[in-house]
C-alpha cells in the first residue's frame, strides 16, 4: 500500500516516526504539501500517530499500489456540504426567521440522532408559507462550490467516470448543479409550491439514506459496473448506505461517525485532495 499524507508540511520528527510505523519503503514528495510512502503498512503504531498527524491539520490515506482514477466508472456526490458548503434547507429556513430551529434538526439528523424521514418532515413544515422566489435568492446569494469540487469533477469526466449527485435536498438546487457542471444524473426531493408558496411537504417519495443506496446500485447496474468501480462522496449519517454501495468510500469533513465507516477521510483539504490517492 501508498500512505498519502497531504494538506501542508509534514514535520521531520513525525514523519520519521510514521516511516518507523508503518515500514514504509521510500518517501517521495509529490505535489505541493503531499508527501506518498511507498510500501507502507498499516499497524499499530501507526494509528497511535493519528492524533499527531490530525493534530498538524494533515488528512492521510492509504491507497493500493497503481490505483488510477479511470480504474473507476462512477462517482456519486451528496450535495448538501458536501459538494456544496452549504445546507439548502438551513438557509431556506434563515429568509424564513427559523434557521436555528431548523439547523438543530438538521445537525441532529446529520448525526444519525434522527430519522431522516422525520427530521426533514419537522424542518420543512417550519418552512410552510415561504414564498418560493427564496429558492433563487439562495442559489445566487449563498450557495458555494466546496473547495476542490470543480477540480475533482473535471478530473473524474476526463478520466471517463460518469457522474451523479445523490441527494436529501431539493431537486431546485440538484437541477441547476446538474446542468451547470455537467453532471450525467441528478436525484433529490421535489419541494411542493403552491400558489407560489411552500406547503411544507414534498412531491413524491422522499430521498433518504435507503433511496440514495438504492439509487448508487440502480446506477451501478444499469452502467454494467461492479460495486468496485464506484465512488461514493458523502458528510452524514445519511450517505452511510450509498457509501456502503461503493468500492472507495469517501467521507469529506464529515461527521465522526461517517468518518469512522470511510475508506477515505478528507478532514482539512478540499475534494480534490481525493486526487492525490491516485497514481
Amino acid at each position: 500500500m501508498n500512505l498519502i499524507i497531504q494538506g501542508g508540511a509534514l514535520p521531520t520528527f513525525l514523519l520519521e516516526r510514521i516511516v518507523a510505523a508503518t515500514g514504509a519503503g521510500a518517501v517521495e514528495p509529490c505535489p505541493p504539501q503531499v508527501v506518498r510512502l511507498r510500501g507502507a503498512n498499516r499497524t499499530a503504531e501507526f494509528d497511535a500517530l493519528i492524533p499527531l498527524i490530525e493534530a498538524e491539520n494533515l488528512d492521510w490515506a492509504f491507497s493500493p499500489v497503481g490505483r488510477k482514477l479511470s480504474d473507476y466508472k462512477l462517482i456519486c456526490f451528496d450535495m448538501d456540504s458536501t459538494l456544496i458548503t452549504i445546507e439548502c434547507i438551513d438557509e431556506l429556513a434563515d429568509f424564513a426567521g427559523k434557521k436555528a430551529e431548523v439547523s438543530a434538526v438538521t445537525e441532529a439528523a446529520m448525526r444519525g440522532e434522527i430519522d431522516y424521514r422525520e427530521s426533514l418532515r419537522r424542518r420543512l413544515a417550519l418552512l410552510a408559507g415561504l414564498d418560493a422566489r427564496v429558492l433563487a435568492k439562495v442559489f445566487a446569494e449563498r450557495l458555494l462550490l466546496s473547495p476542490g469540487a470543480r477540480e475533482l469533477l473535471e478530473a473524474a469526466q476526463n478520466a471517463g467516470l460518469r457522474t451523479a449527485i445523490l441527494s436529501g435536498g431539493f431537486t431546485y438546487f440538484t437541477e441547476r448543479l446538474r446542468i451547470e457542471l455537467g453532471f450525467d444524473f441528478a436525484t433529490s426531493n421535489e419541494l411542493e409550491i403552491s400558489g407560489g408558496k411552500l406547503t411544507g411537504r414534498v412531491v413524491g417519495d422522499i430521498i433518504d439514506a435507503a433511496a440514495k443506496a438504492h439509487h448508487t446500485a440502480r446506477l451501478t447496474d444499469e452502467l454494467g459496473l461492479t460495486r468496485e468501480q464506484v465512488i461514493a462522496v458523502g458528510d452524514g449519517a445519511n450517505d452511510l448506505l450509498m457509501m456502503a454501495q461503493a468500492g472507495l468510500s469517501v467521507a469529506y469533513r464529515a461527521k465522526p461517525a461517517t468518518r469512522a465507516k470511510a475508506d477515505v477521510a478528507i478532514n482539512f483539504g478540499g475534494l480534490d485532495s481525493l486526487l492525490n490517492l491516485f497514481a
